[in-house]
């Protein structure tokens, strides 16, 4: 859990520190969100790669590498001295974090009881909703005080410390079952499967629309100085872990599907209302829906794959996060794209579009699998 809330403090310090990191750099900020973009891909590309290549590393020191690896890569960041060099930097940094967060869900899965998979899944995923919670607010705050480059070499820090700390407390020996061809080949060609990791796709890319470029819009239409960024930032947060609280005491009673469908719909739900968000006290009430639904719905979705095909975990596991990744490049590509051409009216419409769509999605694969799990039994 400590791992995913380094790793995802080095994923969100970017768009935290947009801000800065643009002018300190002298590009524009639709160009600075290529670097949320370029990551995104190569954690997409790398997550399955990654997987099938380390397949039979002990998960232990597999892991504590990602994060020394992640750690370093931050500390080189902070010394690129142009936009340009730092680019290539970025996107070798995160192929730690395409490495770690997957591996780390598959590990935990084969070290807990089946009975508790779901709940043990979404715990370790609390990482992600935490770093919201400090490490953004944080970064936002050491980005607009003292510049980007000290944002990214605390990551550095952090991540050492990480890897530290769990080579200190994981054990030996944690080595979820190699997958062979058949086993990938059947996660791409199982409808359910390939649905599953869909929703995850397509809400990824609704969230990343707004949320790469969340910083630079709190400052250019709410007019927002680096105390109210921060502050915005830790309340959405400060909802994030509720929410994720939440999804993890209660998953195992009402099921990780109905979990996803109560996570997308509050998304939906702020997506609606954000033209309402025009002081900083009524964005807050529009971020609380989207906040207690942002970190709980991915950490469902990678329960509900983890049930759905326990021998599979390894490779869905990965296949999640890449998708994940996938959806935050079409997100910060569309939403940068958007922003050039006509400003941020427009961001809001296009990211219910993808929200409306992974809603859908969900919604029909719930139903498929109730009507699948009744014929069988009428058999």
């Amino acid at each position: 859990m400590l791992g995913n809330f380094v790793i995802a403090c080095g994923v969100m310090v970017v768009p935290a520190c947009l801000n800065d990191l643009t002018a300190a750099l002298q590009v524009p900020v639709a160009v600075g969100g290529q670097l949320i973009s370029l990551a995104a891909l190569v954690m997409m590309i790398g997550a399955p790669a990654l997987a099938a290549a380390c397949a039979g590393w002990d998960r232990r020191r597999l892991l504590v590498f990602a994060l020394v690896w992640f750690g370093l890569g931050h500390a080189l960041s902070a010394l690129m001295p142009s936009f340009a060099s730092l680019l290539p930097v970025r996107a070798a940094t995160v192929l730690g974090a395409a490495l770690y967060t997957p591996q780390a869900a598959a590990a935990i899965g084969v070290m807990v009881p089946a009975a508790q998979r779901g709940r043990a899944i979404t715990f370790v995923f609390l990482g992600w909703s935490l770093a919201s919670v400090l490490g953004m607010p944080l970064a936002a705050a050491v980005g607009e005080t003292w510049g980007w480059r000290w944002a990214f070499a605390a990551v550095a820090v952090l991540s050492l410390a990480a890897a530290a700390g769990l080579w200190r407390c994981m054990p030996d020996g944690v080595k979820p079952a190699a997958l062979s061809r058949a086993n990938w080949r059947e996660v791409f060609t199982r409808p359910v499967l390939v649905a599953m990791v869909a929703v995850t796709a397509l809400s990824s890319a609704s969230q990343f629309v707004i949320y790469s470029y969340m910083a630079p819009y709190y400052r250019g239409v709410l007019g927002a100085g680096t105390a109210e960024i921060s502050a915005l930032f830790l309340w959405f947060g400060v909802f994030g872990v509720l929410g994720q609280v939440l999804a993890s005491r209660h998953i195992d009673r009402i099921g990780a599907h109905v979990a996803v469908a109560i996570g997308l719909v509050l998304m939906v739900a702020s997506l609606l209302v954000w033209p309402l968000g025009v002081s900083l006290l009524s964005m807050a009430a529009v971020l609380v829906p989207w906040g207690l639904a942002c970190f709980a719905t991915n950490s469902a979705q990678q329960a509900r794959l983890g049930q759905a095909a326990p021998a599979l975990a390894p490779a869905l596991m990965a296949m999640n996060s890449s998708a994940m990744y996938l959806g935050q490049v079409v997100g910060a590509a569309s939403g940068g794209a958007l922003i050039s051409a006509s400003g941020y009216g427009g961001l809001h419409l296009a990211a219910l579009g993808w929200m409306l769509a992974a809603l859908a999605c969900s919604l029909w694969l719930s139903w498929f699998m109730v009507w699948r799990e009744q014929r069988a039994h009428h058999v």
